[in-house]
C-alpha cells in the first residue's frame, strides 16, 4: 500500500498534449466594411468543460485565462488573422501581459457569454478588455486584461501590422471608443492597508 502523503508520479499525471482552441484551423471571417461593429463584441460563448473543473468543484483559476484566449482568438479570425496569416506572412499576435479579476464562481456546464472591448491600438498593439458572464443570469463572473504586441515570427520580434489589418483594428477601435471603460481596466494588484492617523 502507498504512503497516502507521498505525491503521486508525476510522469504519470502529464500528457504529451498542447493547448488548442475551439476555432483552430478554420478560416479567418471575410472583412466587410460596410458591417457594424458590435460593441462592445460577443464572439465566443463556451459551457463550463469537465475538464475545467477543479477539486473545489468550481472553474480552475486557469481556465478562466483559457476561454478568455479563446475569445482572443476568435477576435483575431473576425480581423482577419488566422493559420495562414502567420505561415504566409509570417506574423501573428502575441500576449506579453495579462491581469484577470476572478469574481464569481462558474460551475461545471455553466454556460458562458464573453463579450471583448478593444480598449486602445498602435501600430504593433492592442489592448483588450475581457469579460466573462453567466449566459443566462448575466451575472459578471470575471475579466481579463490582455496587452498583445504584433509579431514577425521569422525575425522574433515586433512589427507593424499590415495595412489591412491596421485598418481592421482601428475600425473596432472606433466603434468601441464611446464604450465605459471598466472599471478593472488597468487596475494595480497589491494589499491595501489604511494609512495610520
Amino acid at each position: 500500500m502507498s504512503n497516502p502523503a507521498q505525491p503521486p508520479d508525476r510522469s504519470q499525471l502529464l500528457r504529451p498534449l498542447r493547448v488548442r482552441t475551439p476555432l483552430e484551423n478554420t478560416p479567418a471571417w471575410p472583412w466587410n466594411p460596410q458591417a457594424a461593429i458590435a460593441a462592445p463584441l460577443c464572439l465566443h460563448a463556451p459551457r463550463v468543460q469537465p475538464e475545467w473543473v477543479d477539486y473545489n468543484g468550481h472553474m480552475s483559476e486557469s481556465c478562466f485565462l483559457l476561454a478568455f484566449g479563446d475569445s482572443a482568438d476568435a477576435f483575431f479570425r473576425f480581423l482577419g488573422i488566422d493559420e495562414h496569416y502567420r505561415d504566409l506572412r509570417g506574423l501573428s499576435f502575441y500576449t506579453v501581459q495579462t491581469h484577470l479579476h476572478n469574481l464569481q464562481e462558474a460551475a461545471e456546464d455553466a454556460p458562458l457569454r464573453l463579450t471583448l472591448q478593444l480598449l486602445d491600438a498602435d501600430d504593433k498593439r492592442m489592448h483588450l478588455f475581457h469579460s466573462m458572464f453567466h449566459a443566462t443570469r448575466g451575472e459578471l463572473l470575471a475579466t481579463g486584461e490582455q496587452m498583445l504586441v504584433h509579431v514577425d515570427t521569422r525575425a522574433g520580434r515586433a512589427a507593424a501590422m499590415p495595412a489591412d489589418i491596421h485598418a481592421h483594428v482601428h475600425a473596432v477601435l472606433a466603434a468601441h471608443a464611446a464604450l465605459p471603460r471598466p472599471p478593472q481596466a488597468g487596475a494595480a494588484i497589491g494589499i491595501r492597508r489604511r494609512q495610520a492617523t
